[in-house]
C-alpha cells in the first residue's frame, strides 16, 4: 500500500512496520525506530507502492504525535501526488493544540507516533502545510536577522528607534555575501 523512509536515517520501510489500527489506520512507533530522539527525525518522506490504487478523491494523511499530545497532520500523499517529504514538526510533549487523537482519550501515549489514514481529500487541510510552515520560519529568521543587525546601529529619539537610511541596503550586502561564502548559512534559516 505505502512505504517511508526518513532521509538520511533509513532504508526503505513498508507498511508492514507499521501497527494497523483499523482498515484506515496505521501508526509507527517512534521509540522502536529511534527511542526518545524522535523529535532528531525532521523529515519522512512517504510514498504509495505501484500496485496500491487510491481512489481520486482519498489520500493518506500523515500525522505525528508527540507522547502526551494529540496527533497533528503534516501533509499527505494522493493519486496525483503518489510521493512528497513532509517536515515533522514535532509538537512540545503535552501539548494539546490538535485535534485527531488515534488512542483512547484518557490515556497519554508514552512515545512519539507518526500516523497514517485514509482519508477524504476534501476533509483535509492544504496538502502543502508543511511547505507553510517553512516558508513562515524562513521569513520570521530573517526578520530576526534583519532586527539585530538594526538594533546594533540604532539610536533613540523619544520614542522611536533611528537608524541610518542605508540600513537596508548595507544589511541585504552583508546576508548576500554571507549566503555566497557560507552554503550552509541559508540552510540555518530554512530549519
Amino acid at each position: 500500500m505505502f512505504g517511508v523512509v526518513f532521509p538520511n536515517r533509513s532504508f526503505p520501510l513498508d507498511i508492514s512496520t507499521f501497527t494497523q489500527i483499523d482498515t484506515f489506520h496505521w501508526v509507527l512507533d517512534m521509540n522502536h525506530f529511534v527511542g526518545e530522539e524522535y523529535d532528531s527525525i525532521r523529515e519522512v518522506c512517504i510514498f504509495l507502492l505501484n500496485n496500491f490504487t487510491l481512489p481520486p478523491d482519498k489520500a493518506l494523511a500523515v500525522y505525528i504525535q508527540s507522547p502526551g499530545s494529540p496527533f497533528s497532520f503534516c501533509g499527505a500523499v494522493t493519486v496525483s501526488r503518489p510521493s512528497a517529504v513532509l517536515s515533522l514538526p514535532w509538537p512540545e510533549p503535552g501539548s494539546n493544540d490538535s485535534q485527531l487523537q488515534l488512542t483512547a482519550p484518557d490515556v497519554s501515549p508514552l512515545s512519539a507516533k507518526i500516523g497514517v489514514s485514509v482519508e477524504d481529500l476534501a476533509a483535509l487541510p492544504s496538502l502543502d502545510v508543511a511547505a507553510e510552515r517553512k516558508i513562515e520560519r524562513l521569513a520570521l529568521k530573517v526578520g530576526e536577522n534583519l532586527f539585530n543587525f538594526m538594533q546594533s546601529f540604532c539610536g533613540v529619539d523619544g520614542s522611536k528607534l533611528v537608524v541610518p537610511m542605508d540600513i537596508l541596503d548595507r544589511w541585504f550586502k552583508k546576508f548576500q555575501e554571507r549566503a555566497k561564502r557560507d552554503p550552509e548559512y541559508l540552510k540555518g534559516f530554512a530549519l
